[in-house]
């Protein structure tokens, strides 16, 4: 199978190539932003899955991929996200995509889902469209308001305050308020502890 991958993340984008190629066997190509995406597939590309990052530069969430597949409508797309809420799996789903893949999935669990999706089927994890998992409300999540979970979901992702600032659409200054919010309200010394005690009390 043949795979387009786009991601700005470097270490994200290495270890899903490496992912594929080792566990699936697939031949990767790997891009860094939507523009060099959508010029591989100009440029006539022939991909059994184009796998897009929801957050990277260009790419402009839901209105990428529509831009995407109205381009390229015999293509097949799927969302790749770390930090995006449940309501988005099922909104690129409804807006054409064969899938979407939370960026804290495994190899193998990764793989089985591209060769799903190339199959001809829709993927989707279980626990997104049940509404569990990511942005699920908890008692540890309600002490949060709603900008202060997305960024502590950034911090548990391992995110700095840039890449947070820049996937929220918010200032740097911003992020580094709600970071010492978070930290005050967690009892935390620093971001890395905070993330440790969220991740500790099962928010994702």
């Amino acid at each position: 199978m043949r795979i387009l991958l786009a991601d700005d993340h470097a270490m994200v984008r290495d270890t899903f190539a490496a992912y594929l190629e080792a566990e699936g066997r697939a031949a990767v190509v790997a891009v860094h932003d939507f523009t060099s995406a959508m010029k591989a597939l100009e440029a006539g590309g022939n991909f059994d899955l184009v796998l897009l990052d929801f957050e990277m530069p260009g790419m402009n969430g839901t209105d990428g991929l529509i831009a995407a597949i109205r381009s390229h409508p015999k293509q097949r797309f799927a969302i790749l996200s770390g930090t995006a809420p449940n309501r988005i799996a099922r909104e690129v789903v409804e807006r054409g995509a064969v899938g979407f893949i939370p960026k804290t999935m495994g190899a193998k669990s990764l793989v089985n889902a591209v060769r799903f999706m190339i199959a001809g089927e829709t993927f989707v994890p279980a626990d997104l469209l049940a509404g569990r998992g990511e942005g699920e409300e908890t008692e540890f999540s309600r002490q949060f308001s709603q900008r202060e979970r997305e960024v502590l979901r950034g911090l548990c992702h391992g995110r700095s305050n840039k890449e947070i600032a820049r996937e929220l659409d918010l200032q740097e200054v911003t992020i580094k308020l709600h970071v010492r919010t978070l930290c005050r309200k967690l009892n935390a010394q620093n971001r890395t502890q905070a993330a440790l005690i969220a991740r500790d009390a099962g928010f994702e």
